[in-house]
């Protein structure tokens, strides 16, 4: 197989028909052969067949054409049953039976895969075909022409061509166009999309009601996925094929391998589809899309989510800030592939699993073979037949970290859990936390960074970035401060902000009527406790941060309550003027995701962070664990030799 990149084809001169033995496909759908010379791409071509080719376009270097009459006919030729098959550009190969169609479309992936990605023996599977090759496709854009006629633009890209029905699209879409052919009001482009699992219809632009039997002008229609209901804009992109994207969907889960208590991150999250089949399979998901119309129709379809944090950006500038090192990693890029930056951030923070799902060979292969030379081994890259009668494949990729592979950097191996671990910090909580992670340690207090508060800022800062990117920050300079001076230990530190529902960040109460002011502000609301970790070891110069985030709902409080409390002493060193473990005051009404996180430390998120450089920790038995923790959702995860909680005591961040 060959791929070149191609500029729009100069007029042709006229050139004699060639007869052409066709060898191989190209990854656009032509096959592939040579004449006079020169390379031959001829669509409607079949590998194996000869063929009387007629030239379109001469190259410097090949020729494009279109395959006139065939000589030798190949044995998965068969009647192309649309009519308007080899003028209308929608379908290339309705000429090729649908098994060998599969066969044509592994032979792309695995050639792209050797060609640009420099894989020997890519580890591509038989593509997984679909059930119903015919009728799959749930969204058509149709052109409009002068005389309201409703159609495609032809192969050549020039001419319009009215069409009765499209073969690939769902029933009630050619409902639709039939309805409208011949009489189209005068748009351009007349756009449908159907729920074909809901009935639901989205039909734009919005037309004058006698002009069509069905309502239009919709903004939005809703969709039946793996049995979740979405709600998806007219701008939004969703899958055309519902049911490979269900099969695709169920072969991403099953690459991620889940066991219920990962951090997952969605980098292309689009209306949330990937995002919310995570959410009751793990214990937090971040999402992260760019488009503006898809971050609004996942807000509703995420919104009932309390373990789904969804971040609206571009992947390739909020993935590097996350603080959070996960579990697993779903990319689902454009057709361009990875920013660099996005690729990049993956590396340093070497999530176990990756699943890469691809609507182009080419820059998958480009893709992979960083990730790969990063560290990362591919185990498997499934085909998934999201477009039949059309050169189109889909594909995931599986990627894993193996545990003994070297560091992206090129270190040799994970820091060594004997080295002795350093613990950045005199809060009595965190020391009577870590050593359920059956860590030995000793403690080093960081001098000149405030727990809790934006750098330059009181206790009641402005928040500039976000609350996670400050506690991050603040841990990080803990564990540098205290990792230069002894360099050869393991400088362990963490920092917890409180942010308001107004975006303000909450430090430590310089006095009582600050103290009195934060506990007024939060009462009977909800806000965020952040907790960012660092791990720094000063003599490889290895750094590595994560955080965890608690949604907190405080009661409401009386007036004569905030005072007895402040005047007890107690919010005077807590970020946000309190402590949820408080058995005097019990200020907190609710809580998600974590507990401990609001006490001051998330074990699940540490024990995740110091396990990825290579540091032992063990678990504790359930009955060990305190009430809180014993009813999380995620308490088997401290149970199995991964971490381990103390009771906390009457004390605060």
């Amino acid at each position: 197989m060959v791929s070149v990149r191609r500029r729009p084809p100069p007029p042709a001169p006229f050139i004699e028909p060639l007869q052409v033995a066709l060898t191989d496909v190209a990854h656009r759908g032509e096959a592939l052969g040579r004449a006079a010379g020169q390379v031959v791409f001829a669509a409607y071509g079949i590998p194996g067949e000869e063929a009387t080719v007629l030239v379109e376009h001469a190259h410097k270097s090949f020729l494009e054409g279109r395959v006139e009459r065939v000589a030798t006919p190949s044995p998965h030729r068969v009647a192309a049953p649309c009519p308007y098959f080899g003028r209308c550009g929608g379908c290339q190969w309705q000429h090729v039976d649908y098994p060998f169609q599969l066969a044509l479309k592994e032979r792309v992936v695995r050639e792209e895969l050797r060609r640009l990605g420099h894989f020997d023996e890519p580890p591509v599977a038989p593509v997984l075909g679909a059930p119903e090759p015919w009728h799959y496709r749930n969204h058509a854009r149709f052109t409009v022409g002068r005389r309201g006629d409703v159609g495609f633009v032809a192969r050549n890209g020039r001419t319009f061509i009215p069409i009765e029905r499209c073969l690939i699209m769902h029933p009630t879409i050619n409902a639709v166009l039939a309805d409208m052919q011949g009489h189209c009001p005068p748009v351009h482009q007349l756009s449908v999309r159907v729920g074909v699992n809901t009935g639901s219809l989205l039909i734009q632009p919005k037309l004058p009601a006698e002009e069509c039997a069905f309502p239009t002008g919709q903004s939005a229609y809703q969709e039946l996925f793996l049995g979740e209901r979405f709600h998806i804009s007219s701008p939004s992109f969703f899958q055309v094929n519902v049911a490979q994207a269900e099969a695709l969907a169920r072969l991403v889960l099953e690459c991620l391998n889940l066991q219920g208590g990962e951090t997952v991150v969605d980098a292309y999250a689009g209306v949330g589809t990937f995002a919310r089949l995570l959410a009751p399979r793990v214990r937090q998901v971040i999402a992260v899309e760019e488009a503006a119309s898809a971050a609004g129709d996942a807000l509703i379809n995420l919104g009932a989510l309390a373990n789904v944090r969804y971040l609206t950006g571009k992947a390739e500038e909020l993935l590097p800030e996350l603080g959070q090192a996960p579990d697993a990693v779903i990319l689902d890029p454009p057709r361009a592939g990875c920013d660099p930056k996005v690729i990049q951030a993956l590396l340093a923070r070497r999530p176990r699993r990756v699943a890469y799902v691809s609507c182009d060979p080419a820059t998958l292969a480009r893709d992979l073979r960083v990730l790969v030379d990063g560290g990362y081994a591919l185990r498997q890259v499934q085909p998934v037949d999201m477009f039949p009668q059309t050169y189109h494949i889909e594909c995931v990729a599986t990627l894993e970290w193996p545990p003994e592979a070297p560091r992206a950097n090129g270190a040799a191996a994970p820091v060594a859990a004997r080295a002795p671990l350093v613990l950045a910090s005199a809060s009595p909580r965190r020391k009577e936390l870590l050593p359920f992670l059956d860590l030995a340690f000793e403690t080093e207090p960081a001098e000149g960074v405030e727990e809790g508060s934006a750098e330059g800022g009181g206790p009641e800062a402005p928040l500039t970035g976000s609350g996670q990117g400050l506690a991050v920050a603040n841990a990080l300079a803990k564990a540098r401060q205290v990792a230069a001076g002894a360099p050869e230990k393991l400088a362990l530190a963490a920092d917890t902000v409180v942010v308001d529902n107004a975006g303000a960040v909450l430090g430590k109460p310089r006095d009582a009527a600050e103290a009195r002011a934060m506990l007024l502000r939060l009462r009977g609301k909800e806000h965020d406790v952040v907790t960012g970790l660092a791990f720094v070891h000063g003599a490889r110069g290895i750094e590595a941060t994560s955080h965890e985030a608690t949604r907190v709902r405080m009661r409401d409080y009386s007036d004569d309550e905030i005072e007895a409390y402040v005047a007890s002493g107690d919010p005077l060193d807590k970020a946000g003027a309190y402590a949820i473990q408080s058995q005097s005051f019990h200020p907190v009404e609710s809580w998600e995701v974590c507990y401990q996180n609001v006490v001051g430390l998330p074990l699940c998120a540490l024990l995740d962070l110091l396990r990825a450089q290579g540091v032992a920790a063990g678990g504790r038995p359930l009955w060990a664990l305190p009430p809180e923790c014993r009813a999380c959702p995620q308490a088997g995860r401290l149970t199995t030799g991964r971490a381990g909680v103390l009771p906390a005591s009457d004390g605060g961040r």
